[in-house]
């Protein structure tokens, strides 16, 4: 856009040249958004001429509206029919030469999920492509990189690999879990693309989202837990806690396997962080197997979770086969009682970090104190705010006392927390390495001073 000549992002869609609608073809009432607004857009486009009062007065045309992402793959041709609401439609393989994610497509095919049907079948970018452009990032001062991708941890790339492998050879997949997809080609995995990256980049902080449960090999969890720069969070998608709505839903595994991975996961990277996402009223879903999901939200403990009522969706296995037959109340009450439980659940994790040292990445000003107040991640992810006061700088080549910056490891301690955010104090600007070093010293001398008081 920048070199068309279009140098400003406006506030406003009625003053803008060219409106961009990202849309999202998971849930039924994201495409209802999404029409919504396309209809006050096309209004727009049609009373162009008395925008002049909001800031089109030089214009020579109406806005131009471009939708963007699943949504566009999906309906693109009722979108086009529709009386000439939309310029372009730019599905998600349309941008590809913009390459962000690691990964792309999905083979499990979910009974539930239209993304395989939008995004195709996983592809996965070269490592080497991966490694220059996180190179590139480092060099324009970036200190964390989430890595992106729809089955992120399913990563394969085989580009210089030609050996045809047997489906599942060397292939390992979390204990009790199961897939529909056949693998023909064996190459680097997600564990050797983060094992590279967080090597070759050990001041910058990397993330990951959205994997699979099935994909948890040991070595990717070992990595985590002894790479200091891999943050400790992981997103583990339950989607129900039933293991007759999880076979309905073609997860490929049942309630037990999923408890059993994650106390592996807590057992190996005992301060992890876990997230998840679920479904209430998926097609079939009783009172019974609802209570197992509530069950599971409680025996889990998650930091974060996304709950979505379920919406049947065209193309799937789920409009083929199933029924959308819980009534759409049911669906809200029990949506309301997860989110009430998950609260509880969540508020307990946050005071948990009450009296410990977290390091912060430095994200900018805390929008409700915006002149005295900065905001940032944990390596679990949690936001946490503190007051921004000049601190120690750890940094030999710096010294003195310093206000954090964007872009800043600030090491906090957390004073209090709500079932959200967390609050602490800035005690002092560091480095990634710098912290956990001397993390590691001070567990060291605790256990030396515990030795030799028996």
């Amino acid at each position: 856009m920048k070199k068309a000549g279009y140098n400003e992002v406006v506030e406003v869609p009625e003053s803008a040249e060219v409106i961009f609608i990202n849309t999202c073809a998971i849930r039924d009432n994201a495409e209802q958004k999404v029409w919504q607004r396309l209809n006050y857009f096309w209004f727009l486009k049609r009373h162009w001429k008395s925008n002049v009062s909001i800031g089109r007065a030089d214009s020579l045309h109406p806005p131009k509206v471009v939708v963007l992402g699943c949504m566009a793959e999906r309906l693109k041709d009722k979108i086009l029919d529709a009386d000439k609401m939309v310029d372009v439609v730019c599905g998600p393989d349309a941008y590809r030469d913009l390459p962000r994610l690691l990964e792309e497509g999905c083979n499990n095919m979910c009974s539930f999920c239209i993304v395989p049907f939008t995004r195709g079948r996983e592809r996965s970018r070269p490592v080497e492509s991966i490694v220059r452009e996180v190179a590139e990032l480092w060099k324009e001062g970036v200190k964390e990189v989430m890595l992106l991708g729809q089955n992120v941890n399913s990563y394969n790339d085989a580009s210089g690999f030609d050996k045809e492998v047997e489906p599942g050879a060397n292939w390992k997949l979390s204990e009790g879990f199961s897939s529909k997809c056949k693998v023909k080609k064996m190459g680097l995995r997600f564990s050797d693309l983060l094992d590279r990256l967080s090597t070759e980049f050990p001041e910058m902080r990397f993330r990951y989202t959205s994997p699979h449960p099935k994909d948890f090999p040991d070595e990717l969890l070992y990595l985590m837990r002894d790479r200091y720069n891999v943050c400790k969070s992981i997103h583990l998608p339950a989607q129900t806690g039933s293991s007759t709505v999880l076979e309905r839903m073609r997860r490929g595994y049942t309630r037990e396997a999923y408890l059993d991975l994650v106390q592996k996961i807590r057992r190996i990277v005992p301060d992890v962080g876990i997230t998840s996402d679920f479904i209430c009223g998926f097609c079939g879903e009783t009172e019974e197997e609802y209570a197992d999901t509530i069950s599971l939200v409680k025996a889990v403990g998650y930091d974060m979770a996304y709950m979505f009522a379920y919406s049947m969706r065209e193309k799937t296995h789920a409009h083929r086969n199933y029924v959308d037959d819980v009534p759409d109340n049911i669906k809200q009450r029990r949506l309301a009682e997860m989110i009430e439980v998950f609260r509880e659940s969540t508020g307990q994790c946050y005071d948990s970090q009450i009296g410990t040292v977290q390091l912060v990445l430095v994200e900018g000003p805390n929008k409700r104190a915006p002149d005295t107040e900065l905001i940032g991640k944990t390596d679990r992810g949690h936001r946490v705010s503190f007051k921004n006061t000049p601190v120690p700088h750890w940094d030999d080549d710096v010294g003195g006392n310093q206000n954090p910056r964007v872009g800043d490891f600030v090491e906090v301690r957390i004073l209090t927390s709500t079932r959200a955010s967390l609050f602490g104090e800035a005690l002092a600007i560091t480095k990634l390495s710098l912290f956990y070093s001397n993390a590691d010293e001070a567990i060291a001398d605790e256990q030396n001073l515990k030795s030799s008081c028996l």
